[in-house]
């Protein structure tokens, strides 16, 4: 009697092939592909791509400062005396600060303006003789004119004389020649005088120069003593000011600044991503109150780089220096843009790469991409990704593969 078949899975021939299969297909199943990683779902944030209003603003933690800041500067060497006010006073212009003591200093201002005054003196001198010139000529003059006119009062008489025939010819002619003589005196002495005029005039404004350079240079040397007071170039807040009695300063050492009390802007450090986009006049906002991007310093520190803004109108109450406040600069108008959520995946590829989670949301594929502009929520997608697709926002930059495998 023949045997019966014995069905295909009692034999042993295909039962080990078909837990072969079973085992490649669980293995298959459980490693990972060829240069994928596996993550936990748990561990890693999502987002999706949505067209949406893109709003074109950057926020920055900006300090408050004084719109204006004076240095204040020591214009003459000395030893600190005494000081006026202490750091932190408001201070007027040209208040006295501190007083400086200087003994060599003060003997050589006395000794120059000793010399000055004793120059002084002399061009004083020539003013004086210059002055007596003028009035013994015009002495002469007058004495010349009275002479000219008693000639001719004589001569007249004289005349009316030998009319008469009273008087000879002879002796009418001594006062003819008087009368000549005393016209012509006259004539010589005032031609005299409009040439010395001339000369005067000439040699009074030369005086008038060196009085006026003597009187500077004094007056110059009388500066230096006061150059011994340090005083505010402006008004306002000083601070800095950090002067002690007895300590000796040089001239154009620091001693302090005075600050624009009431009148602030605000300084704030951007990354260097915006370096492009910040520009002079771009508006800002705080608080209700409006201001402008007045200077931009494109200089790069550790990644940043640093703005000023400035209040259009008056700043809000209560300010002080070194306050940090959260400010809006706009960059831009709110339009309709593709988006994505922002986050560390930025900074792992630069913006260049993102891992885009597949449909069955078990795997995550990176794909070059192309973003924008950007916010502290939303970057603009320019390439590489669709709306309704969802990518990993996590930081990945210690993914090597291309695959993320979801778990």
């Amino acid at each position: 009697m023949a045997k019966k078949a014995l069905p295909w899975w009692r034999h042993r021939t295909m039962l080990v092939a078909v837990a072969l299969v079973l085992a490649v297909v669980v293995v298959w199943r459980v490693l990972p592909a060829s240069g994928s990683t596996d993550i936990a779902v748990a561990d890693i944030d999502t987002g999706a791509v949505v067209r949406a209003p893109f709003a074109d603003y950057l926020p920055v933690r900006a300090t408050v400062a004084p719109r204006l800041t004076t240095l204040v500067g020591v214009l003459s060497g000395g030893q600190v005396e005494t000081l006026s006010v202490q750091d932190g006073a408001m201070v007027a212009a040209g208040q006295p600060l501190a007083h400086l003591g200087n003994p060599e200093l003060r003997l050589e201002v006395l000794t120059r303006e000793a010399q000055i005054a004793g120059q002084l003196g002399d061009v004083s001198g020539q003013d004086l003789s210059i002055e007596r010139n003028r009035l013994d000529r015009a002495s002469q003059i007058a004495q010349a004119n009275y002479d000219l006119i008693k000639a001719r009062r004589e001569l007249g008489i004289r005349q009316q004389l030998h009319a008469k025939g009273i008087v000879s010819d002879a002796g009418v002619r001594s006062y003819v020649e008087e009368a000549a003589y005393q016209e012509k005196r006259l004539a010589q002495l005032q031609s005299g005088n409009a040439a010395e005029a001339r000369i005067t005039a000439l040699q009074e404004a030369r005086l008038a120069d060196t009085r006026g350079r003597l009187s500077g240079n004094l007056a110059a040397v009388r500066a230096g003593l006061d150059a011994l007071v340090v005083r505010a170039p402006t008004g306002g807040r000083l601070t800095n000011f950090v002067l002690q009695p007895g300590q000796t300063l040089k001239p154009g050492d620091p001693a302090g600044q005075i600050d624009s009390e009431g009148s602030w802007k605000l300084e704030a450090d951007v990354d260097e991503y915006y370096l492009g986009r910040v520009a002079l006049g771009q508006k800002a906002s705080i608080n209700g109150a409006r201001l402008t991007v007045s200077k931009v310093l494109p200089a790069v520190k550790d990644g940043r780089f640093r703005i000023e803004l400035t209040f259009e109108g008056s700043p809000p109450a209560g300010l002080n220096r070194g306050q940090t406040l959260d400010t809006r600069i706009t960059l831009g108008s709110t339009a309709p843009a593709l988006v994505a959520p922002v986050g560390g995946w930025l900074d792992a590829g630069g913006g260049t790469s993102a891992f885009v989670i597949d449909a069955d949301g078990r795997h995550a594929r990176r794909r070059a991409v192309t973003v924008g502009r950007r916010n502290p929520e939303q970057v603009e997608i320019l390439s590489g990704l669709q709306p309704g697709e969802r990518l990993v926002t996590s930081n990945t930059a210690s993914v090597k593969g291309a695959i993320l495998n979801l778990r």
